[in-house]
Parts: structure tokens; sequence; C-alpha cells
């Protein structure tokens, strides 16, 4: 059976490309995922469904249509919308175990099957625990963890990484992977500040309590200057690691570090925005959603300064293997309905 399928037009997909375009398809879902689990926070609806793996006693796949109605809407579309992700995520894993000759692609395949169901699980232990911070915390820490997976995965199974020979991390990338671990850090502490209610614990922006330093009088006011702190750290990073990116001459690298640095005054945007706003169910979602697209930009930076281009693949007119990893965020980020803030 050959590892390809015909186009409408009748031409062949080259072996591997339908493999790299499925990672895709599951790295843009589980966007929708983010964007799902960032609205049941954003609208207290943890709790609307108070067991699990049933919803109201019923099989999850069956509830009525009906019955969807206040906060079960978000909770029960969430769980849904989990299950269609993890379904893809097995798809993923076998045909990786089936067609991929590379044996750390394949393992990296089975850490993101690990991670899904351990996501599953611990999504409804929030709910049978009743929404204890450190496990809600912990659920969206793996969500972020399992993005990342399944956008490296789109990344490697792309046809210009298979053309393209590693190269020793130059500043670009080692910015890159410094920024992408404060990024996680930074995530980190925007969960637990949104799962301790300390999103608005500081309510007014760019100052705190009319300060540029507040009075820590407590942990919500301390976790939400420190998610303040770390936004203005990643900004900073982000900034040289573009200039880094520019001063190189991989395309591809230019091209992920502008869509970075636009990500990233979105995202400083909607966070200013989330607290003006009192947190608007929306605005706050979409702060979350974008906060992923910066993680999983960041890495993809971080993995395309680890390539180069070779004699072949340059006579076959693919250029630099940075291109055709930048296109993995163009595939993404139209999912979070932020494509055009990026123009």
């Amino acid at each position: 059976m050959p590892d390809f399928a015909p186009l409408p037009s009748g031409r062949p997909v080259p072996p591997g490309r339908g493999l790299h375009r499925f990672a895709v398809a599951v790295a843009a879902s589980t966007v929708f995922l983010i964007f799902a689990g960032g609205l049941v926070t954003s609208t207290d609806s943890g709790l609307s469904v108070p067991d699990w793996p049933t919803t109201y006693g019923w099989n999850m796949f069956t509830f009525p249509l009906s019955k969807w109605v206040g906060g079960i809407k978000f909770e029960h579309s969430h769980r849904l919308i989990a299950s269609a992700v993890g379904l893809l995520t097995v798809v993923l894993a076998l045909w990786l175990a089936r067609r991929e000759p590379r044996v750390w692609v394949r393992r990296l395949g089975y850490a993101a099957l690990g991670a899904v169901v351990a996501q599953g699980l611990l999504g409804g232990l929030t709910v049978l625990l009743f929404l204890p911070p450190a496990v809600s915390v912990a659920h969206a820490c793996l969500a972020q963890t399992f993005f990342c997976l399944v956008v490296s995965l789109a990344v490697v199974t792309s046809p210009r990484w298979r053309k393209s020979e590693p190269v020793p991390a130059g500043a670009a990338g080692r910015l890159a992977a410094w920024t992408a671990a404060a990024v996680f850090l930074q995530l980190l502490a925007g969960a637990v500040m949104r799962h301790t209610k300390a999103g608005l614990a500081i309510p007014d922006f760019p100052l705190a309590f009319g300060h540029l330093v507040p009075p820590m009088t407590s942990f919500p006011v301390a976790i939400h200057f420190v998610h303040r702190a770390g936004a203005l750290v990643v900004s900073v990073l982000v900034a040289v690691t573009f200039v880094s990116s520019w001063q190189s001459r991989g395309r591809g690298l230019r091209g992920v570090s502008l869509l970075l640095a636009g990500l990233v005054l979105l995202q400083v945007a909607l966070g200013a925005w989330t607290v003006l706003s009192r947190r608007d169910v929306v605005v706050t979602t979409l702060h979350v959603v974008v906060g992923a697209l910066v993680l999983a930009t960041s890495l993809v930076l971080a993995l395309a300064s680890r390539r180069r281009a070779t004699a072949r693949a340059n006579e076959s007119g693919s250029g630099m293997p940075e291109a055709g990893e930048a296109r993995v965020l163009r595939f993404v980020a139209p999912a979070s309905g932020v494509r055009a803030a990026q123009k």
C-alpha cells in the first residue's frame, strides 16, 4: 500500500506529505481545544456538568442537544472536542508507527498520545475533585505541552524538514529556545492566576494600584504581578530573538520571528484589554489561545534554526527548510482568529 493518495487533479501526493498534513490538522484542532477549554474557565463553567465521564448520567456522545444550556454548552463542548482531538492523536500515533522510519519521531508521537490520555484523566479529576487549583493548573500546563508535541510533529514530518540536514544551534536558535522556556513559565503563572481567581487582583493597567510595583498584600496580587513581570521578560527575549533572527541568513527564520513578534504584541494588548474589560469572556479566552501560539511559534523558530537546506533541496526549488516550518504556524494561527492581527 503506497504512502500517498491522489489529489483531485490526479497528481499524486509525495510520500509522507499526507502524514505531514494530518499532523498539521491535529495541531490546528488543538487550537480549537485550547479555545474551548479557555471558554470553560472564562465563564466559570467547570462544574456545570458535575459528573465524568458521563454527562448528567448520559453517555457523553448521546447527551441531548436540547439540554445544552448555560454553562453546560461550554463544558460539554469542551469534552466532545477533547474526545475528537484524542481520536485524531491515536490515528496520528498509529500512522507514525506504521510509516515513520525515524525512531525518535515515532516516540514523539507516542509521547503525544500519552499526553492526550493523561490530559483527559486530569480533566476528569478536575470535575470529580471540584476544581482543585493544583489539578486545574496541571491540566492547563499539560494542554500547552501536548500542543508543543503535535506542533513539533507537524514540523518534523514536513517534506522540507526531511530534505534538510541538522546544524549546530546558532544565536537565534539558542535565544528561541530560551524564549520558549520563558513563555512556558509565563503560561504556568497565567494558569495559576486564572485558577486562583486572581485575574483582577490588580484592577488597573499599566500601573498596579497606582504604582510600578504594588504592595504584595496577598497571594493573588503577587501572582498577578509575577504574570505581568513575566510578560515584560518574554517581550524583551522576543525582541532580542527577532533581531538575531533577522541578522541570520535564513529567510524562514526571519518569517517566523516576525510572526512571533506580532503575536507577542497582540498578546500584550489582549492582556491589557483583559484587565480593562474586567475579564471579558472572549478577550480573556483569546489571551489564552494567543499565549499558546506564542509558545508554539518560539518552538518552531528554535527547531527551524537547527536545520539547513541541502544542495538537493535547493536544486529542487524548495528553498530553505525553515520556510516550510513556518507554514505550520500559518495553518495553526488562522484557527485562533488572529490572522488579521498578524498583517
